[in-house]
């Protein structure tokens, strides 16, 4: 509507200026004849006055004493029948129409060598003559409805695309959030697309994935807490029915065999507790100064003996000088939770190495084997609490791993070829902040 109005604007000012140039055209047409004749001529005042109409405008001529000399209507009936007719065609007025006309007359002053001659009245023709600007306008505002209907139509039928577009993935998000929060963990967000919701609909379906294996994790967890506890405690109550009806002699054979499972019980609490102890080590650590060689050489020491009483080579590769800022007690306990499943994953004739290196500002420490490996479907769940591959074992002792080696602020990683042997790889920082 702005631009339509701007357009106009200038349009009309245009058309001023035109009607303007017109008239000036007919008051230097008028005084040319009066200068060609000497004076008024009236043949020459009919043909001004007619070309006056063509140009769209009715005018009177005065003389200098304000008597008229020619006027529109005179000048068309002087004509003769044909041009008459072609005339009141051409300009599409009649004299009934002057007639009835009741729009003022502008008076322009005519001038020859600076002499007044007469005077010029001028007015446009009546609505009634068909002019291009009248055209043009009526065509601008046809233009003007038909954009506002297209556009806007149009607008809308975009809008009602975008939006649609927009909303429907927040709706399949949010129906597969509500599916979640009741419990169908399978429940994902079809992407499409590479634009910010489709980013968030990746992010959304990776924590669903990952709330779906802590639920079977936790699950999993539960039922083997479960098998841990019921085993020993179904043992206990088994004979001490049996002593307490009689079936089962009270002696210190029997007695042994119940403090066993106490034992194992209490084993089982320990476990919880030291995985917890892991977790809030963070808080706890107390950080040294350590080189690795002379370290690492005495933890190795510790178990050569039990590794060559079942076949299995033990070594040492740390031959750069290598120092870290780490608690070595939970160093130390990392290594043996390490060693110790390399122990039970190998047999006589395998081999278990240590080794240290430097990899940018993180020193690595890892336990290599060429035992029995790990499968490939254990491995993302293999330092998940209780999670276990083999029987026996509480499965805390990597989720201990993991918890300690965090907070160091490291990692560990481990790679296995099944059958081929495994190889779990700690991660430091080589200067980390003392606690």
């Amino acid at each position: 509507l702005i631009l339509r109005e701007l357009i106009i604007r200038d349009f009309e000012e245009y058309l001023d200026g035109e009607r303007e140039d017109r008239i000036y055209r007919i008051m230097a047409a008028v005084e040319g004849s009066y200068e060609k004749n000497s004076g008024w001529n009236g043949i020459a005042l009919a043909e001004n006055t007619v070309w006056a109409l063509l140009l769209g405008y009715e005018i009177r001529i005065l003389d200098g004493n304000g008597n008229e000399l020619m006027n529109s209507q005179e000048a068309v009936e002087s004509l003769s029948p044909l041009m008459k007719r072609r005339i009141v065609a051409m300009a599409n007025f009649s004299a009934e129409t002057l007639r009835e006309r009741e729009d003022p007359f502008f008076s322009y002053p005519l001038f020859l060598g600076g002499r007044d001659i007469g005077n010029i009245e001028v007015r446009r023709l009546g609505e009634t003559r068909q002019r291009k600007e009248t055209i043009f306008l009526g065509r601008s505002n046809r233009f003007l409805i038909i954009s506002v209907i297209a556009l806007g139509g149009l607008s809308l039928l975009l809008s009602f695309f975008f939006s649609k577009r927009l909303t429907d993935p927040i709706k399949r998000l949010t129906l597969a959030a509500q599916n979640i929060s009741e419990g169908k963990m399978k429940s994902r967000v079809s992407i499409r697309g590479s634009d910010e919701i489709s980013d968030l609909a990746k992010t959304f379906n990776i924590m669903a994935s990952n709330l779906e294996i802590q639920e079977l994790l936790r699950r999993k967890l539960t039922a083997n807490i479960a098998h841990e506890l019921r085993t020993p405690l179904t043992i206990m109550q088994g004979e001490i029915e049996g002593m307490v009806d009689g079936l089962i002699p009270v002696d210190r054979e029997r007695l042994l065999s119940l403090n066993e499972e106490t034992a194992r019980l209490k084993k089982i609490i320990e476990g919880i507790e030291e995985l917890s102890r892991a977790e809030a080590s963070i808080l706890s650590l107390t950080k040294e100064q350590i080189s690795l060689k002379g370290y690492l050489n005495t933890i190795r020491e510790r178990f050569v003996k039990l590794f060559r009483d079942k076949g299995v080579e033990i070594d040492l590769q740390c031959d750069e000088p290598l120092s870290l800022q780490a608690d070595p007690d939970r160093l130390s306990q990392i290594l043996i939770n390490l060693l110790s499943n390399a122990l039970r994953a190998t047999g006589s004739g395998d081999r278990v190495t240590i080794s240290a290196g430097k990899e940018g500002s993180e020193v690595f420490i890892e336990v290599a084997d060429t035992g029995k490996g790990i499968k490939k479907e254990d491995i993302p769940f293999i330092f998940e609490r209780f999670y276990k591959d083999y029987e026996g074992g509480l499965g805390i002792g990597l989720a201990i791993c993991k918890e300690l080696a965090e907070a160091h602020g490291g990692r560990i990683e481990v790679r296995s070829d099944y059958g081929k042997g495994a190889a779990f790889t700690l991660y430091i920082p080589e200067f980390t902040t003392s606690s």
